[in-house]
């Protein structure tokens, strides 16, 4: 009799993947990161997505410039990857809120893949909660309001207001003639500077670095600044090393414009004196309160926040500001003062983002508003050049040390609200969150 070789066993077949979903995922990433979310919610974000439409075995790479998914069906099957890139980032945190709100549904079942694909549709079609001449006129009051914050009067936040609109107006031009967002900056500064200028030479020295302060209030990287802290602390190293220099170019882009300013009034003959510069009030003043809460406020206008968190968004500027004017009464340092204040913010924000099932960046930047270190910059860039280059380098290496304390003292805040929170260590735990595992730096 003539046996026949065995049949091999039959594989099983692979897992199968739907290109739809990786394109969904990829989507919703791009969005979340391009309207200003950190990596670790993004990665959330898109891991979330990719377990509620079964994408076998994926794995989720975040940058600050690309997102990359990549899905492995097995049984010798190659993987199915996708790419995007990240080319163009606006403020919209209107969105965040829409889109986690898509992941969340989509988590519980709620939403088939075609669903999904739609709603991501509508969000991107919606309009923001403002108009457009808003949001620009928005970064004027940030300006007016904190001129107000640091002793100017009416007057003063009057000039305040039109030089911010007339330097993002000039740096707007300059952006559709397609110049490097530094020089955009820059040039914003600059104009900022020489409306100072402009009132030193017209013989009020004291009034020029309110004027001045509120205008480089106006452009301080406070979005990027909390993200580059919340990725370095969570262990998305690259995206957060690249969010720093962000930040640092930036700077940079704004201490030019006002040295190249300064520099020229000195020239010419303009006396700027270090002694007319502002400082934080001693005594808690009611005008000061309502002045850090307006800056809040018409900052997360200017981040196009939903409209349900503008009053969230006031109170924590006003909290915060007391919070710091009573720790520096008490003689604590600047630095100290702005971090145990940010905490305290940052412990309220996040508390009420998890309260209500929203994104907590809309409600912790604008609240840093009223501390970012606009008269400390100013102080710097005027004795650098006018002969106190130390002690220029030392006012300007404690704006950066203040800006980092805000970054760090509401992420902080964050912490805490995951360690205390209701639903028990496995939600914060080291398996639920690659930033809790233990590594002792290896």
């Amino acid at each position: 009799m003539t046996h026949s070789p065995p049949e091999p066993p039959e594989e099983e077949p692979a897992e199968s993947v739907d290109p739809r979903a990786i394109d969904l995922v990829l989507r919703v990433g791009e969005l979340l990161l391009a309207s200003g979310e950190t990596t670790e919610r993004v990665n959330e974000a898109m891991l979330g997505l990719a377990v509620a439409y079964e994408l076998p075995r994926c794995e989720v790479q975040v940058t600050l410039t690309s997102i990359l998914v990549s899905a492995h069906p097995g049984k010798g099957e190659p993987p199915v990857t996708g790419t995007r890139a990240i080319r163009r980032r606006t403020p919209a945190f209107w969105r965040l809120t829409a889109l986690h709100q898509l992941v969340q549904d989509a988590s519980i079942g709620m939403l088939e893949l075609d669903q999904a694909h739609e709603r991501l549709a509508e969000i991107k079609r919606a309009r923001p909660p403002y108009p457009a001449w808003l949001l620009v006129v928005s970064l004027g009051l940030i300006s007016a309001s904190g001129s107000v914050l640091v002793g100017g009067g009416p007057l003063v936040a009057t000039t305040a207001f039109v030089a911010t609109l007339l330097g993002d107006r000039a740096a707007a031009a300059l952006a559709r003639r397609g110049i490097a967002e530094f020089f955009q900056l820059a040039l914003a500064a600059a104009i900022g500077a020489g409306a100072a200028a402009i009132v030193v030479a017209m013989g009020n020295p004291g009034q020029a670095a309110t004027i001045v302060t509120g205008a480089i209030l106006a452009l301080l990287p406070g979005r990027p600044l909390v993200a580059s802290i919340q990725d370095g602390i969570t262990g998305d190293l690259v995206s957060a090393g690249a969010r720093v220099l962000e930040v640092f170019f930036m700077l940079a882009a704004i201490v030019s414009g006002l040295g190249a300013v300064v520099y020229i009034a000195v020239k010419l003959g303009v006396s700027l004196d270090v002694g007319h510069l502002p400082t934080p009030a001693a005594e808690l003043e009611p005008v000061a309160v309502l002045a850090a809460a307006a800056i809040s406020l018409t900052f997360a206008v200017s981040l196009a926040v939903p409209r349900n968190v503008l009053t969230a968004a006031a109170l924590g500027g006003g909290v915060i500001w007391v919070l710091y004017v009573l720790a520096r009464g008490w003689n604590v340092p600047p630095v100290l003062a702005a971090a145990v204040a940010a905490t305290v913010v940052g412990v309220g924000a996040n508390w009420l983002a998890r309260r209500h099932g929203q994104p907590v960046m809309p409600f912790v930047v604008p609240a840093i508003g009223p501390l970012l270190p606009g008269t400390a910059l100013y102080r710097g860039m005027v004795e650098l050049n006018t002969g106190s280059p130390e002690a220029g380098v030392l006012s300007l290496i404690g704006a950066v040390s203040v800006a980092l304390a805000l970054g760090a003292g509401v992420n902080l805040g964050g912490e805490f609200i995951r360690a205390f929170q209701h639903v028990g260590l496995s939600a914060s735990g080291r398996w639920a969150r690659p930033a809790a595992r233990r590594t002792r730096g290896f």
